[in-house]
Formats: C-alpha cells, structure tokens, sequence
C-alpha cells in the first residue's frame, strides 16, 4: 500500500460483569468470520499478554475492509476506508443523524479528533466495545444483512440492543449508545505498520482517562 502519514480496587459493578460477559461471547463472534486474516498478522503473543504496544501489518488489509486485533483484551478494529467511504463520512445527511459528529466528549486523543477521528483518514482505528453495554458491534460497510436497519449507509452494528456506528465509530443519536466509539493511542511507524497503544511523537493520550469504554 503506497501510503505517507503525518505526524486503588473495587468491586465490580454489574456494568462490568455484563461487559465481561458480553465481550466474551462478542469476540467469539465476531472473529469467527476474521480467524484466517487474523491468524497472518498477529502481534508476538508476549506483546499481546503484556499489554503493551503491537505493530500491525496494512499491507493485507485490502480497501474496503477491516481487520480485528486484540489490545490489551480488547478487540480493535483496524480499517482501510476507501474514497467512497470517506465521501460518505463527510455526507451532511449523515453527520445530522450523529450524536457527537465533532468529537467534543473525551472518546479519542486530540490528534484524532477530527471527522474521520484517526491519523489519517484512510485508515481508522477504534476499539470495539460498544458504549451501551460491552457488546461488539459488526462491521457491515454495506447493507450487507436484512437484520440491518433499512436506511444503512455502512458502519457497526450491535446486534445486542441496537446500537449504530459509522465508519468513524461516531454513535448515532436515536440509539442506546451514549458516547462514539472509544479511539485507543496508535500511531505509525512507516507506511505499511501502525502501533497501536504508543501515541506519535510529541503527543499525549492516557486511554484510562476517556469517558467510558
């Protein structure tokens, strides 16, 4: 891909259980489908189980499409947005049906507060726990399902209560979901590799501090 980028214990709530729950069974799901694509880019399994940073490979994703990593135990969705795609971002019919099209609530680091919420807007990064109840929202970048609302332009879905994305993880307003889809630290590396969990040079992102997960 020829590509340039810029530059203390509680207990648990019952929030959290439903979360640990839902995301246990959501990740089964959802990376039921990805197992093979998965399998190639894999960070080290030490990275994984450390929580630490993970480097990822672009070069597979193709166009159009996403692949989901873990973070630490997390899935992230990485996306490879097309000029289409990022039309339709921009849509002023579809920013009128976001709850938070600007990104004022604190969900991603400053550098990705923008309209596509990422370093560039090819390619997104965005943590996939949905903001209602830890569930995994679907990628469907096209009204690929008849479980799909009627007037689906392309996003994440969850299944779970109804919850809608768009391919910027900005939350629409008439659904259960309060806040967009939380942005984690990434940056890249060269061209073809992205880091996620490690924030670009000069810049400052705590993950805790975002509003909620």
């Amino acid at each position: 891909m020829a590509m340039k980028f810029r530059n203390g214990i509680a207990e648990p709530t019952r929030r959290d259980l439903l979360l640990i729950s839902t995301v246990a069974t959501g990740v089964a799901g959802a990376f039921a489908a990805t197992v093979p694509l998965i399998s190639q880019m894999n960070p080290d399994a030490s990275a994984v189980a450390s929580g630490g940073p993970i480097d990822i490979g672009l070069g597979e994703v193709e166009p159009g499409s996403q692949i989901v990593v873990m973070w630490q135990k997390k899935p992230v969705f990485v996306t490879f947005r097309t000029n289409k795609i990022l039309a339709r971002l921009q849509d002023n019919a579809l920013v009128a049906q976001l709850a938070d099209p600007d990104s004022l609530n604190f969900q991603q680091p400053v550098y990705a507060k923008n309209w596509h919420r990422s370093l560039t807007p090819e390619i997104g990064v965005y943590v996939g726990v949905c903001t209602h109840l830890g569930c995994i929202p679907q990628f469907h970048p096209s009204a690929d399902s008849d479980d799909l609302p009627e007037d689906w332009r392309g996003g994440y879905f969850c299944a779970c209560h109804g919850s809608k994305y768009d391919l910027a993880g900005r939350v629409f307003s008439d659904v259960p979901a309060p806040f967009n889809l939380p942005v984690p630290p990434h940056r890249f590396v060269n061209d073809t590799t992205i880091r996620i969990g490690e924030n670009p040079k000069g810049a400052h992102f705590d993950f805790g501090s975002i509003l909620q997960l």
